[in-house]
């Protein structure tokens, strides 16, 4: 494909915008030109503060214009969420009036360098914590769909399927003084024996508020009127469900569908800074100890051992799922490009199954059967004796 340079047309006001720096624990350097200040702090809000000088080339440079220059019409694919021209594929954000382009080259990533290019104002890089995930990858560096924290001096990694308490594990020790490694992903060095993390803002539910008093004070005022709010109108519309007005069969589903979306509004994002009073750009741990968490229909909170072989097969399908958004860019990519490829992404599962056996064997492994929501006390007094 055409060098995405030669594609563009910069803006005079981007040229004499400082190039600003973010280094990942010196796996994955990422280097930002032309950005303005709502660029930068999009780029910040998707990666914590991890900004650094770097004294190496960076593996993935980000250009921001104000205008993406197309060689030929956009042919969209899908319901113009992407497009390709002749030598360019998009990614396409915002309504029609104020759409924002990104060119995304899916044959470079992993390689010495990927450039991406984003006209400004996009609210978030798309896919880029994929994009990095997937050059740490090209390293030999496992990112793994983890938290990891530093309890009595022992490193920590708690794991599992999405939503399965891995959060909460991680602030339930964090409440009984266990140093923040990460949270969201943890990566392995190429031995497999250290654990870093990316410091991105955690997540917070309001039924973590309202289970926690620390983590409530930690919310302003707005924020937590907002999900008191959004809370109290879920109720209301669960209670309209089961009404003789919800049973009717054509109200019933737009119910669900609309008590589904304002509960997936209740949380507020919380910088590990925040939330863990600590700095947390530079922390590292040594992997001994490994909790894989699985919520279950049942109200007691059960340990049992487990083999960290199993846990690694696991989680490479878990992987897989974390990655079905990019996957889908990709694959719209190849259809866009048949003749484009990208061995790394092809390849992706038989490597994340190599490095993830890699990092986690011989490694004390419980696996935690626990209902869900639950106490944040419980577990944590339940899991506290395989810490010793």
């Amino acid at each position: 494909m055409q060098n995405v340079a030669q594609s563009l047309r910069l803006d005079v006001n981007h040229v004499n915008k400082a190039a600003c720096d973010f280094d990942l624990h010196g796996i994955v350097g990422i280097r930002l030109i032309n950005a303005g200040p709502g660029d930068m702090a999009a780029v910040k809000r998707q990666l914590g503060p991890i900004q650094s000088t770097l004294t190496r080339d960076p593996d993935i440079v980000i250009r921001f214009v104000d205008r993406i220059e197309l060689s030929s019409p956009v042919h969209y694919i899908g319901v113009e969420d992407a497009g390709f021209t002749d030598d360019a594929f998009l990614i396409l954000r915002g309504k029609q009036q104020a759409r924002v382009k990104v060119q995304i080259p899916f044959d470079q990533i992993g390689s010495r360098q990927c450039e991406i290019v984003c006209e400004g104002g996009v609210p978030a890089v798309p896919l880029l914590i994929a994009i990095i995930n997937l050059t740490a990858l090209s390293k030999g560096v496992l990112p793994l769909h983890a938290s990891a924290l530093l309890y009595n001096d022992k490193g920590i990694l708690i794991t599992g399927w999405s939503k399965g308490g891995k959060t909460e594990t991680l602030l339930a020790f964090a409440a009984n003084g266990a140093q923040y490694v990460g949270d969201e992903w943890i990566y392995f060095s190429t031995d497999g024996q250290r654990m870093y993390g990316i410091p991105e803002p955690t997540r917070v539910w309001y039924w973590h508020v309202r289970e926690m008093a620390r983590h409530k004070a930690m919310v302003n005022r707005k924020d937590l009127l907002r999900l008191q709010t959004l809370d109290l109108l879920a109720k209301v519309l669960e209670r309209l469900e089961s009404s003789p007005l919800g049973r009717r069969a054509g109200y019933l589903q737009v119910l669900k569908r609309f008590t589904a979306l304002v509960k997936r509004q209740l949380y507020v994002q919380i910088p590990p800074e925040k939330l863990f009073g600590q700095k947390a750009d530079g922390i590292e741990a040594r992997l001994e100890k490994i909790f894989f968490m699985v919520s279950r229909d049942k109200p007691d909170l059960i340990v049992q051992r487990i083999d960290s072989k199993e846990i690694a097969e696991r989680m490479v399908f878990s992987l897989q799922e974390e990655q079905r958004d990019f996957m889908s860019y990709y694959f719209k990519y190849r259809f866009a490009f048949p003749e484009c490829s990208n061995s790394l992404i092809d390849q992706v599962e038989e490597i994340q199954r190599k490095l993830a056996l890699n990092a986690l064997a011989g490694k004390e492994a419980y696996a935690i059967y626990h209902p869900y929501p639950f106490s944040f006390a419980s577990l944590f007094d339940t899991l506290r004796p395989y810490c010793a």
